[in-house]
């Protein structure tokens, strides 16, 4: 059985990564694809206690720091892809998550100080050689994104209560993040129609994958 393929979407906040992901799915199903999806932080069981750890930190606890919320973030991610990603594209199946390791690159790194070395470290550690298939980064403008997460009427998250400087400089990594790794990363303008956004996600899957 060949190995499947791994394909990651990013982008900020209020982006529709998971709207395209649930239509990248059954584009890819209705061509006979057998596809898992899942998330970070999170995806397993243990993963998700961590994502409840780090997300649904109480404000009068105050807040994590940088460093410690990238820790938890790769420490979600080995068991992750242990759990769930490897042993599904073992298995032959496409496995589209909804945010990867350059969420914790653009998030705790450029937006929030953590040393790019320090992450590339700890990608290497918990990661060695793994990465994705082809990155999909939703690109729209702050404003565009926050008005659309708030739009939703659930609880904002530690990253959607952020000052709008961290958002931009959110988006300012991903920018930079899809310009460094051209072959890997394709970039989308987000602030489209959903259905438009999915026709441009489903040419690049045709051609990477096609």
């Amino acid at each position: 059985m060949s190995r499947g393929h791994f394909i990651t979407f990013e982008g900020g906040e209020g982006a529709g990564k998971t709207t395209q992901v649930q239509l990248l799915k059954n584009f890819l199903e209705n061509k006979g694809v057998s596809v898992v999806l899942t998330r970070e932080p999170g995806g397993s069981p243990a993963a998700e206690r961590l994502r409840e750890a780090l997300l649904g930190m109480p404000e009068h606890l105050g807040s994590w720091t940088a460093d410690t919320e990238c820790l938890i973030h790769f420490a979600a991610r080995c068991q992750h892809i242990a759990d769930v990603i490897e042993p599904a594209l073992s298995k032959g199946h496409w496995v589209i998550c909804d945010r990867f390791t350059d969420s914790t690159i653009a998030y705790q790194g450029y937006a929030s100080g953590v040393d790019q070395s320090r992450i590339r470290s700890l990608q290497h550690w918990a990661l060695k050689d793994f990465e994705p298939d082809l990155t999909i980064i939703l690109d729209l403008p702050v404003e565009a994104g926050l008005s659309r997460a708030a739009s939703r009427g659930s609880a904002s998250d530690i990253y959607e209560r952020r000052t709008k400087e961290f958002h931009n400089s959110v988006r300012e990594g991903f920018l930079d993040i899809a310009a460094k790794n051209p072959t890997r990363c394709y970039l989308v303008n987000a602030d489209r129609e959903a259905s438009v956004v999915a026709a441009s996600i489903r040419q690049a899957i045709d051609k990477r994958f096609g």
